[in-house]
């Protein structure tokens, strides 16, 4: 593929899509889109004699990084919690106090309905097809952090975009240093599974867009 197809390509489904979709007159569910796109990336890295299909999972490699992930997550988690504590009081567990039964469907469901696909998407197919584009191990963290990152801006919020941001440069950096969605996709659902705990799920609830600008406002 050359490289002005591979730029053409990146643009279309990292840029182009996400803003269609956050200017859309239409409010459809994000999840199918997200798994069509996924599906595609799939077909492509299976059709990459260059891709080894280990990556899909790889998890003889977490046990390795899986204390460094969780004194991280600790750390990051207790920040998190005092922050939500300070600014947004009114959110603070809202999901597991009010929405009990949806909190576990989420807890169960969000792995691998939304981390997995976006693992798949953000991390083994864009290391693998977008190398020539990025080159360096960095700068191709930096492109996948921020790609993960503007993808949020469906959820209308710049709270989603930043702790996203953040969060993708993480997870890049561990697919980076084990080639496994296994370990990235893991750490992604400890941090994502705390979000909807501590009470953020608001900020990336498609449909509670109103909800996340009146806690803006508090």
């Amino acid at each position: 593929m050359s490289r002005s197809a591979l730029l053409a390509e990146f643009v279309l489904l990292f840029i182009a899509l996400p803003l269609a979709y956050r200017f859309s007159p239409l409010q459809a569910p994000p999840l199918p889109l997200l798994w069509l796109v996924s599906a595609y990336a799939l077909a492509q890295l299976l059709r990459d004699p260059r891709f080894r299909r280990a990556q899909l999972w790889n998890a003889a490699k977490l046990p390795a990084c899986l204390g460094v992930i969780l004194i991280f997550f600790t750390i990051s988690a207790l920040a998190l919690w005092l922050a939500v504590r300070r600014f947004a009081p009114q959110l603070q567990w809202s999901l597991v106090r009010e929405h009990p039964l949806f909190w576990m469907l989420v807890m169960v469901a969000y792995p691998v309905l939304s981390v997995y696909p976006q693992g798949l998407l953000y991390r083994a197919f864009f290391f693998q097809r977008y190398t020539s584009l990025f080159p360096s191990k960095w700068t191709m963290i930096f492109a996948s952090a921020a790609a993960f990152a503007f993808l949020h801006i469906i959820f209308h919020n710049w709270v989603a975009v930043s702790l996203t941001f953040a969060g993708g440069l993480l997870f890049a950096l561990r697919y980076a240093e084990t080639a496994s969605l296994a370990a990235s996709s893991f750490e992604h659902a400890l941090y994502g599974c705390w979000l909807f705990t501590v009470g953020l799920g608001p900020f990336f609830f498609h449909a509670t867009i109103e909800s996340v600008g009146s806690a803006l406002r508090r």
